[in-house]
């Protein structure tokens, strides 16, 4: 009998023994997956076997690195691989499985014997730290938009006593802007009409209207 023969008649041996089982999976003609006890179980662990090409005349795979087992220790892992590996050189040349799996069943509580979960580490972050966070936050925010040492003295010298920027602050510019509306001619008509709608200008800048020249 060839070893694919021998795969083929133990592959049917399984699935009638294990049918219905939720501890039995076949996840390919050649590999499989054995639950060690309950799912509630903090001891159970999950055994992950696949076939070489001559199996059962060469070992099978055993490996427990599914993310079933992630609460076992390194430590645990390789003890329950060591004790199966001698298991497996007892029965090699023969249809192994149900073998291995019933008596990983009944020495779990010895495997198992020093297990002690693996935890994962979590960093928790309180409410308090997320408000200093965000106050943070809004702090460079609020400096982002500060105005510069040069732009506070500049709008502190137009500002009187009230912080309120003076009436006609702006007059010079407005001036200049009014002066390029006229082409004022170089004679004595010309140069007073102008000085009269510059005094104008200035003066409904300055003064309210019921003080206006």
């Amino acid at each position: 009998m060839t070893a694919n023969e021998d795969q083929e008649m133990e592959l049917e041996a399984l699935r009638s023994i294990y049918e219905g089982d939720d501890c039995f999976k076949e996840l390919s003609p050649v590999s499989f997956q054995f639950r060690v006890g309950d799912l509630d179980d903090s001891k159970s662990f999950l055994l992950e076997v696949s076939w070489p090409e001559n199996y059962p005349e060469s070992a099978p795979c055993i490996s427990l690195d599914t993310f079933f087992n992630n609460r076992l220790s390194a430590q645990t892992k390789q003890y329950i691989l060591s004790k199966m590996s001698e298991q497996v050189e007892a029965n090699l040349g023969t249809a192994m499985m149900y073998t291995l799996f019933e008596w990983a069943k009944e020495s779990k509580e010895t495997l198992m014997e020093n297990h002690q979960p693996v935890t994962s580490a979590v960093t928790l972050i309180s409410s308090s730290d997320v408000m200093n966070n965000s106050t943070s936050v809004s702090k460079k925010k609020e400096k982002k938009e500060q105005l510069t040492k040069a732009q506070k003295r500049k709008l502190i010298g137009r500002t009187d006593n009230k912080g309120e920027l003076p009436r006609g602050w702006n007059w010079v510019d407005v001036i200049k802007h009014v002066s390029h509306l006229f082409i004022f001619k170089k004679n004595k008509h010309t140069v007073a009409s102008k000085s009269a709608v510059e005094v104008r200008i200035i003066s409904s800048l300055v003064f309210p209207p019921q003080f206006s020249v």
